[in-house]
């Protein structure tokens, strides 16, 4: 009895991987592995206090009021961004929604720029 039970096991555990194709990394094409020379840039949009402001207040406030932005530290400073947008035409709308959103919310001193977009290192 015991022999059976071993025999089935080992048929059972030896069945296991059948029919299954080893994970092999798929081929990447030329265009993913090579940096993109001709690729047309980017834009984002530049949110900052003209007097020293909590960055988590702007932040915050900006999701609040259902603006997506990232924060980066570039070179030791922290910058606020909405983006990346395709377009500079992209860019600077947004830039006129959330100039209308400060102005109905009495926000003062921010500044609102559009910049191009930085390729993360």
């Amino acid at each position: 009895m015991r022999k059976m039970i071993l025999v089935v096991a080992v048929l059972a555990l030896a069945g296991c991987g059948e029919g299954k194709r080893p994970d092999v990394p798929k081929p990447q094409t030329a265009a993913a592995t090579a940096p993109s020379v001709a690729a047309a840039p980017q834009w984002d949009l530049e949110v900052r206090g003209e007097i020293t402001q909590a960055v988590s207040d702007l932040s915050g406030w900006l999701i609040e009021h259902s603006f997506v932005s990232s924060v980066v530290k570039e070179n030791g400073k922290t910058r606020i961004l909405l983006g990346p947008f395709n377009s500079r035409a992209e860019a600077e709308a947004k830039q006129a929604e959330v100039a209308a959103a400060l102005t109905r919310a009495k926000k003062q001193n921010i500044e609102l720029l559009v910049v191009e977009h930085t390729a993360p290192l």
